[in-house]
Formats: C-alpha cells, structure tokens, sequence
C-alpha cells in the first residue's frame, strides 16, 4: 500500500479551508466535501474519481487545479478503442526505419538492433508524459470520461495508478520522481471497475443548488443583473425537475447567461426563453416538449412564486 508523502510542497494547500480557498481564488465554488476529498488526494497522492452529469465541472476541477497549483495540465481524453500507442507510447517506427536504412547502407545492420528501442525513439503520450519531472512540478494529469473507453484500458490503467510508473518491455520500468496530481472524470455512462475505483478517493458532483448555482453564473456571467440572474437560475431548476432526455448542467446554464447578456434581456418571456432554449437544451426532441405553452407555463408559475 502506497505511504502518504510526508513533506509537502510549499504550493499545496495545509488545509481543507486552504484547499477551499484556492479552488474559489480559480472561480470554481466547491463546497466542504468536494474540498475536503481534494485536499487529501493532494495530501494522500491519491487519485480523484470525480462523478457526475455532464456540464456540472468535472473537468474545470482538474484545469482549475493545474492553474491554482502553477502546474501542467496533461489531458487524455478517452474513447471507445483508446489504446496503449495513444494513450501512453508509441515508437517513431519512420524514424527507426530510417535508421535500418542506413545501417544497411553503411553495412553495419547486424548492431542496429540495440540502437532502435531508445528514449529517441520513443513518441510520449499523456500517461508516460505525466510520470516524467517539470521544473514547475508534478502535473496535473486529467483523465477525462473514462466511462467512454473500453473496459481493457482501465486494467492499463491499475499499474499507473497503484504505482505511478509504466512498464515499457524494451525498455523497463518508467516511475515518476515524484506522483502527478490525477484527475480521473466519468460522466457514469457505464459503470467503473472496482479494482480502479479502490485505487481513488471518490466524490459525487451534483447539480449545485440554487444560492451555489447563482454563485457560479456570478462568477462566470457578471454581466448579467442580479434580478435576471434569479430568474434563469429558477427556470433553469425548473427544467431539472422536468422529464428530460438531458436536463441542463451548469455549463449550459453559464452559456445561455452569455446569451441573454449579449441579447440585452433584462427579464425572462416566453418569447425570449423559446428563442434561446438552444442555449439549455441539447436535444431536439426536449426543445419540442418545452417550447411554447410548457414555457409559459413554467414562467408563470416562477413568478407566482417570487
């Protein structure tokens, strides 16, 4: 089992309150838990499994702490048929075919072999990238919707994650001086194995309620009055609590605030809200379901409540 690291970096954070700070100083409002459980991967050298729907700041966590920290964002975004040459390492076959050419120019072919497995010829990917050292740090090294690559990967995946190292057969063992920080995101479109699941701290990020919400677009959306910011972010929770395909996360609740800003509204209408539903939703049959008496309906019944 891996041991807890001692002595920290001066860049960490001491505390849960400190680890709060930083991610609010990056314009990410996080709440205790969410703070809580990143200040001890940071402390712990664990990876973070970060759960959740789409839009509600997965990957912005892992971008704002690569900001916050001063490190490098290293991202491997993950699909169906990722593999080991894109996800880790591949060789600069062109380059070593170049190198038997003239070796059997020059008649010395019968060495060649000792020449063409080495660091030179090594193309990095993200993985074996993050284990190597920077002058700024360890980086941050998101994983990002590991739910959409295949489940093989993530066996690749338990040798990094234990150990921090890759194991390259014509090479050896590839270890990292010093851990990077891992974000691992999955937007829960199938489940994770619990053989990586125990290799993480793990947290849950949710829709944010409304006071967190309106916090967010706050941040993110200045622009926008604080009467109007009401408005959108009681519709927009209205929509939650509606039978949707996909219900608006917070970043399509950040888009469509850029949008109302650049249109100049000053208060939701129907007719406003009809013509930018584009902005929420992402999904035609949802828009048709909404559009025009539905929206009305729900405008109304926001402002009875106010």
């Amino acid at each position: 089992m891996r041991q807890p690291v001692p002595d920290l970096p001066p860049t960490l954070p001491a505390g849960v309150d400190d680890t709060e700070s930083m991610l609010a100083n990056g314009q990410y409002v996080s709440g205790r838990q969410l703070a809580t459980v990143v200040f001890l991967a940071l402390r712990l050298n664990r990876p973070l499994l970060v759960e959740g729907e789409a839009g509600v700041g997965k990957t912005e966590l892992a971008k704002v702490l690569a900001g916050a920290l001063n490190r490098d964002l290293i991202r491997l975004q993950c699909y169906e048929g990722l593999d080991l040459a894109n996800a880790a390492y591949e060789w600069n076959y062109p380059r070593q075919m170049v190198a038997i050419r003239i070796a059997e120019a020059q008649g010395t072919s019968s060495g060649v072999g000792n020449t063409l497995y080495t660091e030179e010829n090594l193309i990095e990917r993200p993985l074996l990238a993050a284990l190597r050292p920077r002058p700024s740090g360890p980086p941050v090294l998101l994983i990002d919707e590991i739910d959409r690559a295949d489940e093989p990967f993530e066996a690749f995946l338990l040798e990094m994650l234990s150990d921090y190292q890759l194991s390259i057969p014509e090479l050896g063992t590839i270890r990292a001086e010093r851990p990077p920080i891992v974000v691992i995101t999955s937007n829960r479109t199938r489940e994770i194995h619990d053989a990586l699941r125990r290799r993480c701290l793990y947290h849950w990020i949710d829709y944010p309620g409304s006071e967190a919400e309106s916090r967010i677009v706050e941040l993110k959306a200045p622009g926008v009055s604080a009467d109007l910011r009401r408005q959108l972010i009681e519709f927009v929770h209205a929509l939650r609590r509606e039978d949707l395909f996909k219900p608006p996360g917070v970043a399509e609740t950040i888009d469509w605030a850029h949008a109302l800003t650049q249109l100049d509204v000053l208060a939701l209408t129907p007719g406003v809200v009809n013509d930018t539903l584009g902005s929420l939703l992402k999904y035609q049959d949802d828009i048709a379901k909404l559009r025009g008496s539905e929206v009305a309906r729900m405008l109304a019944e926001i402002q009875a409540a106010a």
